[in-house]
């Protein structure tokens, strides 16, 4: 079996067995049990403290948005080698199209969010998201996560770099989950979520960049570093080293 297509294989299988695992959260109605350690008939004591509203919320959408530009300068002026400027500008889009859908899934979801919820100190009863067909009777728009794709979004940088610096989108794919995993407890703490919605969007991000990688530029020639460019911000002093390590000799 070619070593792409065993990544392939690699790929689906993950996408389904992360669709077991969360038919299996939703059947076993963790959702609320988690809720009501953070939350109460009083409503979420941390719904407006400083790390969860400011930082992790306010906060990781400006580090998305600073990511997301630093994603579009490489694609146009490549800073570091590695995978050609199409796969760059390819996976850019992957990534820009990952922030689009669940917002857009959100906007035909009848989910109202946990602080509505009479539990929880607003007016309305719970009704499981996966119900179709049936409203709480409250705004909605809440399912999924939209915050959570933040982060979940940039696994598409992992698919982007994980064949010329696997070390690289190793660092990357971990960063990817400890930050979606921490924007998503932080929504769940201020009652805007339940989990459930965040790993929704993991999910639906990860099947966005995996189906995406059927239709990849095929390695090329590797992109260089334009001489007049700029060094890249150094947030992650390991994976800039990484990532600007000469790339091994050919063996073609």
């Amino acid at each position: 079996m070619s070593p792409l297509r065993h990544r392939r294989r690699a790929d689906l299988a993950l996408t389904l067995g992360g669709l077991a695992a969360l038919a299996a959260w939703e059947f076993a109605g963790l959702d609320l049990p988690l809720s009501r350690m953070l939350g109460d008939a009083g409503g979420f004591p941390l719904r407006d403290h400083f790390l969860v509203r400011s930082v992790l919320h306010d906060g990781g959408r400006w580090l998305s948005g600073l990511l997301l530009a630093g994603l579009a300068i490489d694609a146009w002026r490549p800073l570091v080698d590695g995978p050609s400027r199409g796969a760059r500008v390819y996976w850019l889009a992957v990534v820009a199209a990952a922030m689009s859908a669940v917002p857009l899934a959100k906007r035909f979801s009848a989910t109202s969010c946990p602080w509505d919820l009479a539990e929880f100190g607003g007016r309305l009863a719970y009704v499981p998201h996966w119900l179709q067909g049936l409203s709480d009777g409250g705004p909605g728009h809440c399912f999924p996560s939209g915050h959570a794709v933040a982060a979940f979004a940039f696994f598409g940088a992992w698919f982007l770099w994980r064949d010329s610096r696997p070390r690289a989108a190793r660092a990357i794919l971990a960063a990817v989950l400890v930050l979606g995993a921490a924007f998503g407890w932080a929504q769940m703490a201020r009652g805007a979520h339940f989990a459930s919605h965040a790993l929704w969007s993991a999910w639906l991000c990860w099947t966005i960049a995996a189906a995406a990688q059927l239709c990849a530029p095929r390695p090329r020639e590797p992109a260089r570093p334009t001489a007049d460019a700029p060094p890249p911000a150094a947030a992650l002093p390991g994976l800039v080293t990484e990532l600007g390590a000469p790339l091994p000799p050919s063996r073609s």
